[in-house]
């Protein structure tokens, strides 16, 4: 891995120097545009729309459109007076119980390495923080835009995930909200049933890209010249009518599929019974 910044943790009157690496990657398959006929990149030019010339970079600058139409020009000189810190720090807030961070806050996961000469700052506080349950809430500045963050320990090492910030988690604002809508007693319980079936511990080994796959599978016979099968699609069911006749087919087609997957297990054998049985009487043989 390649770290793309470097900074410190800030924890009180201690730093801790650390470089800052991405933790996740996305595996889509990437694609460019190109003409259909010989396979000919596509580019495109940045072009004004109000004189049609073509425009360099260095001319370019960032632009802010109003309600009324008018567009508002910044320059570079505009942004250095920002209060944006350069600090290149890691400032630790406070600290929190994980549970009440919203998952739908996080936005980004990073790996934190401690630099040689911060390794020992970096273990006193990786092991106080992962003993007290608690993830540490901080302020990090990244790729020009700060934001509020958590630390939190992964298989011995600090995950920094940053956060978006409360003004840009969108209000749920569905007319589903305001109706009445009644759950009896014996679907909530059936319900409750059909979860309870599928309990299991989380492996996220279980499960694959499946979509990506087969993509896959087509670049590759196209690559090899094989002719391209395209598998049936299967229709999806529609909304249950008898929300209390699904709910109970959902709960047995679940516990099929568990005892389906568990090895059978082989009767045992009573031997108290098998003490009392007689011997088998052997046949007598004809003398000749």
């Amino acid at each position: 891995m390649r770290s793309i910044w470097k900074g410190a943790i800030s924890f009180g009157l201690v730093t801790i120097p650390v470089k800052l690496y991405s933790a996740t990657e996305q595996k889509d398959v990437s694609f460019h545009q190109v003409h259909r006929e010989d396979g000919g990149r596509i580019r495109y030019k940045r072009v004004c729309t109000i004189d049609g010339e073509e425009i360099p970079y260095a001319d370019i600058a960032k632009g802010y459109e109003l309600s009324s139409g008018e567009m508002v020009v910044l320059t570079d000189e505009d942004f250095e007076d920002l209060p944006l810190s350069t600090s290149r720090r890691i400032d630790v807030l406070q600290f929190t119980p994980a549970e009440q961070i919203d998952p739908i806050y996080f936005a980004k996961s990073y790996y934190l390495e401690p630099d040689a000469q911060g390794a020992k700052s970096y273990v006193l506080l990786r092991d106080a923080l992962e003993t007290s349950g608690q993830v540490a809430v901080v302020k990090v500045a990244l790729r020009q835009r700060e934001s509020l963050a958590t630390l939190r320990v992964r298989d011995g090492v600090f995950v920094l995930e940053t956060m978006l910030w409360p003004d840009e988690i969108r209000r749920p604002d569905f007319e589903f909200l305001e109706e009445d809508i009644e759950v009896r007693a014996q679907e909530l319980k059936m319900a409750e049933s059909l979860i309870t079936t599928m309990e299991a511990d989380f492996d996220p080994s279980e499960y694959r890209d499946s979509y990506r796959e087969a993509l896959q599978s087509v670049i590759e016979a196209k690559v090899a010249g094989k002719e391209v099968i395209t598998p049936p699609v299967e229709e999806e069911a529609g909304p249950a009518v008898d929300l209390m006749a699904a709910l109970r087919a959902s709960v047995e087609a679940a516990k099929r599929e568990r005892e389906g997957a568990a090895p059978a297990k082989q009767p045992k054998k009573d031997k108290a019974k098998e003490e009392e049985k007689p011997p088998a009487k052997r046949k007598a043989r004809k003398s000749a």
